[in-house]
């Protein structure tokens, strides 16, 4: 049941989404099989609780694959909402809540990770302001969660997906979204393997990781437009 509500939702948002905003996708490179054998789906520049509108750049394939095995972790101070909290727990019956903090609640998420999961993870942890920083006033910045999981995966892809940011939709404080925008969305899909062998071996895993994200993050993402 938790699987059936789980793709209805996505896909009436899918078709809210269409209707309501533009959305411009681009592939950074041309992979042969795009969407095939995802194990990791990476989100970057987060900005909004909104971001679910970016449905509608997936295939209805990928959303119903997503329901069926996604897994991701979720902030407690998200999760927690009445309403905020209630919808995520909705829409992807994967979410995982963990805190802030490198404790217990990251090691049940490591642990629920299963041959069968495709795992999405939001790397920098917490949301971009108006400001450009996070809600204590600290850069943004990727965080060692990522590590961990790219050191228990082998095979399979992982699409990195580069979000144009939502602040000229809803950005965090804004009671309501504004409609008929343009949200703009990169991806990249990169074979896991090949991914961690391109990385430099004279370079600790952990640093090598976040340094290349953020480069990547810096150079790829999309200039966030309004619609005319």
């Amino acid at each position: 049941m938790k699987r059936l509500v789980s793709i209805v939702l996505l896909l009436g948002l899918r078709f809210l989404s269409k209707v309501f905003y533009r959305t411009e996708v681009r592939w950074l490179n041309n992979p042969r099989d795009k969407w095939q054998d995802m194990r990791l789906f990476v989100f970057l520049h987060h900005t909004s609780l909104f971001e679910p509108l970016f449905v509608s750049a997936f295939p209805i394939s990928v959303l119903w694959d997503a329901a069926n095995r996604m897994i991701i972790p979720g902030a407690d101070k998200t999760l927690r909402r009445p309403i905020a909290g209630l919808f995520f727990r909705l829409l992807v019956p994967g979410m995982v809540e963990i805190t802030r903090k490198r404790d217990y609640t990251w090691d049940e998420f490591l642990n629920k990770m299963a041959p069968q999961s495709l795992i999405a993870i939001l790397p920098e942890g917490r949301m971009m302001r108006r400001t450009g920083l996070d809600v204590e006033g600290k850069p943004m910045s990727v965080r060692g969660g990522i590590v961990d999981i790219l050191e228990a995966l082998d095979s399979g892809n992982m699409l990195i997906a580069y979000s144009g940011g939502l602040h000229h939709v809803q950005a965090p404080g804004d009671a309501y979204p504004k409609l008929f925008k343009t949200i703009r969305m990169a991806f990249e899909q990169i074979p896991i393997k090949d991914y961690k062998a391109s990385l430099p071996a004279n370079v600790d895993f952990r640093e090598a990781v976040i340094s290349d994200l953020e480069k990547r993050m810096q150079a790829y993402t999309p200039k966030a437009k309004e619609a005319l």
